[in-house]
């Protein structure tokens, strides 16, 4: 071998470990305010349950029944619209700014049609609870937090909207200063309005309600007025000829968001189904999961905003057609995503007893039994984690190449053909009662996982990379 060979050849494992690690600086620099911004979304409901609670426990109760109304219609809503973000993405990587400025735009239009669909639902708040045989006190006070709150679902899908156009950018920073900005806006906002101070009329939970809604507009405009003002994206004129109709585009967004949509809903309808199967077990069974649930929600934002990162990255690969790039994004995301669900796996499994306490006063002994059941649900959520983690960077990595039809039917039969029967089974069949729901769960999501990474595993021999390719 000549000198210049053997150079040459020695060089190539030197370009590939720079172009991983490059990819690995750009993920995590594209992520982490995306992870954090999660956690202060979360933030926001939670503001707004403890404020709930200051008022009584019938204001909780009702409130927290308005946004379990609420919220599965918002994240079908925020599904669709997230479409915007690997299409963006891919038109970034193709350097077609007019076809960025045209998704954005009928990104807008998309959002406004699906509130305009989905709020008339949600107003028929008292009929549906009717309907479910609910309190009818507790439905009428559900019912005035709604017939104001629903009305968010306009400003909240457009920031989604303007959310992903930043994001397939690697703009994220402002992502994470606006959303903080939310949280305390909507903290002042509740205070005000629902207690009457400083001359505000006390509102309670149409009080709450109207604070959602102005913080949603509120982050909209900072967001907007970022977009518009900033010199690198107001080339992009987002809002020029805004309703010039663009049908191929909004078409586009919703074949591609639908799917990704009724996706988020079948994982929010498994979860919603297992707390109702452990309300038929007991009272401190129910309680044990919220305990578990909670923690493991706080821990999946990390891979949701690393799977955020990886439709972005893959989706820019896609579009400028680098096949390496695509593989690279993906695996990065992955292997970041599941490297911490390990790292959750192993504090789950050994520190559950301590971890649980945070919510539930040992010292109260009619907690003994809650905190136990806690302490199991927890070290099997560990486990639960990983296959958590491993699903939602793979799906999010093929929205990436817009394949969102199959990764749906995946969703699907993992969570409600496999993870619910298996559920019920061992839950009830079997006798394993709490523990066995919560295997369940992680047999569905493993599912989902294991089929998931499979299909990004074999994108090129299942045609996803072709330019062009939609749905």
């Amino acid at each position: 071998m000549s000198d210049q060979t053997a150079q040459n050849a020695s060089a190539r494992p030197r370009i590939a470990e720079s172009s991983w690690r490059t990819e690995l600086r750009a993920m995590f620099v594209l992520a982490w305010p995306l992870v954090i911004a999660q956690l202060a979304q979360t933030a926001l409901t939670t503001t707004d349950v403890i404020m709930m609670g200051w008022l009584g426990p019938e204001a909780l109760a009702a409130g927290t029944l308005a946004t379990s109304f609420l919220m599965p219609q918002l994240l079908l809503g925020i599904g669709i619209v997230g479409a915007v973000a690997p299409l963006t993405a891919q038109a970034r990587g193709a350097r077609d700014i007019k076809a960025v400025r045209r998704i954005v735009r009928q990104g807008f239009w998309v959002a406004i049609v699906a509130a305009a669909v989905l709020v008339p639902i949600i107003l028929q708040i008292r009929t549906v609870f009717g309907w479910l045989g609910q309190d009818p006190i507790l439905t009428e006070r559900a019912n005035e937090y709604i017939q104001i709150g629903a009305w968010m679902m306009f400003p909240a899908l457009a920031v989604i909207v303007v959310r992903s156009f930043l994001s397939a950018f690697d703009t994220t920073r402002i992502i994470l200063l606006v959303t903080v900005g939310g949280v305390l806006v909507n903290a002042a906002a509740n205070y005000l309005l629902m207690f009457g101070v400083l001359g505000f009329p006390r509102l309670e939970l149409r009080g709450a309600a109207i604070a959602t809604v102005l913080t949603n507009i509120v982050m909209l405009a900072a967001l907007l007025a970022f977009v518009l003002t900033h010199r690198r994206f107001r080339r992009f004129h987002i809002l020029i000829r805004f309703w010039k109709p663009d049908w191929p585009r909004f078409m586009g967004i919703v074949r591609m968001g639908v799917p990704i949509g009724l996706t988020v809903l079948a994982e929010v309808g498994l979860f919603t189904a297992a707390a109702l199967l452990m309300g038929r077990i007991g009272t401190a069974e129910v309680a044990a999961h919220a305990v578990a649930l909670q923690c493991a929600s706080m821990a999946f934002m990390v891979p949701l905003g690393l799977g955020t990162a990886a439709t972005v990255r893959v989706g820019v690969a896609h579009g400028r057609g680098d096949r390496a790039g695509i593989g690279r994004a993906g695996w990065t995301a992955f292997a970041l995503g599941t490297g911490f669900m390990a790292l959750t796996c192993l504090a789950f499994v050994t520190l559950a007893p301590l971890i649980v306490t945070l919510f539930l006063d040992p010292a109260r002994p009619e907690n003994a039994r809650a905190l136990a059941l806690a302490a199991s649900f927890l070290g099997i959520a560990g486990i639960f984690q990983i296959v958590d983690g491993a699903q939602v960077v793979a799906a999010h990595a093929l929205r990436g190449l817009s394949d969102t039809k199959i990764p749906m039917l995946i969703a699907i039969v993992g969570y409600w053909l496999v993870g619910l029967p298996v559920s019920w089974f061992l839950g009830f069949q079997l006798g394993w009662g709490g523990t066995g729901i919560w295997t369940g769960l992680a047999a569905g999501l493993a599912f989902a996982a294991v089929a998931l990474s499979t299909r990004f595993a074999l994108r090129e021999r299942l045609g996803l990379m072709a330019p062009g390719r939609s749905g």
